[in-house]
């Protein structure tokens, strides 16, 4: 993750002394990455979970991802609700963040598909448990989507997933996988494997780094990291019909630190001289 963060950092200064804006600067197969509102955590009470959801679908956002697993008896309620609040059109994405057991999954996979319409199961098991993927993704119903990925880091943990045939789309979190080098490498697994791949979080980063994919399938618009970036940073990106689109007049990620906002978390560190 460290490395992750010098990489972006030196692709952000290449890009800014040529003038360009990142996604420019790279073999950019797109120019706006769709999106999918992310949050509904599994301890939000009932309405704040429907408002949250359905507020993503009237900024025009026609998928939506929710938190299941954790507490499972309330899940079927929370579904409903949200179902009845966004309607039948918007596409509805769970994530079990690897809570269940392989028959748990695939019990679940198959009702959040068919009393929910649910297109998106992510980490039904956990991502380490390669073979449980591949099963659920075998028998699991058709149009319910099994992935997982947001915890690769090396270039081996995508290909063990791929190579198990564990998931329908790849995941990537260009934080953690080595940065914008290390997301094109996973790009290139992708698409040879004609596997799409989706963004993990660090939206203001991501916009940029996953126009570079050419098997892009969208971006997780997640509530905290959206959150802090525009509390931090000016020249963040709004969704606009669904995908954010980079600035192609700013140089870079587009992105300056809000010195004084960011202040408040600076950290102090006090040095010592040798004895």
């Amino acid at each position: 993750m460290a490395v992750s963060a010098v990489d972006i950092a030196l692709w952000d200064l290449r890009a800014r002394l040529l003038g360009r804006p990142l996604y420019l600067t790279l073999p950019a197969f797109h120019d706006q990455v769709p999106v999918y509102g992310s949050g509904g955590f599994t301890n939000y009470p009932v309405d704040l979970l429907v408002t949250q959801l359905a507020g993503w679908v009237e900024q025009g956002i026609p998928r939506v991802k929710m938190k299941t697993s954790r507490y499972p008896d309330e899940d079927p309620a929370r579904l409903t609700a949200v179902r009845k609040a966004v309607g039948d059109e918007p596409l509805l994405f769970t994530d079990a963040n690897g809570a269940c057991t392989r028959k748990e999954a695939l019990a679940w996979a198959w009702r959040f598909r068919e009393e929910f319409g649910v297109t998106w199961l992510e980490e039904p098991v956990s991502s380490e448990d390669v073979t449980g993927l591949s099963l659920l993704r075998a028998a699991g119903p058709p149009g319910l989507d099994i992935s997982a990925g947001e915890y690769g880091f090396v270039l081996a943990d995508f290909a063990r997933l791929l190579d198990a045939d564990a998931v329908d789309c790849l995941q990537a979190d260009v934080t953690r996988c080595g940065g914008i080098t290390g997301l094109l490498q996973v790009a290139g697994l992708a698409a040879a494997r004609q596997i799409d791949l989706s963004a993990h979080c660090a939206p203001a980063v991501s916009a940029h780094a996953f126009c570079a994919v050419q098997r892009l399938r969208h971006l997780e618009y997640f509530h905290d990291h959206v959150r802090t970036e525009s509390m931090l940073f000016a020249g963040t990106l709004d969704p606009v019909a669904g995908a954010l689109r980079p600035d192609p007049a700013a140089p870079g990620l587009g992105l300056e630190l809000k010195t004084v906002d960011a202040a408040g978390y600076q950290l102090h560190h006090s040095s010592r001289s040798a004895s």
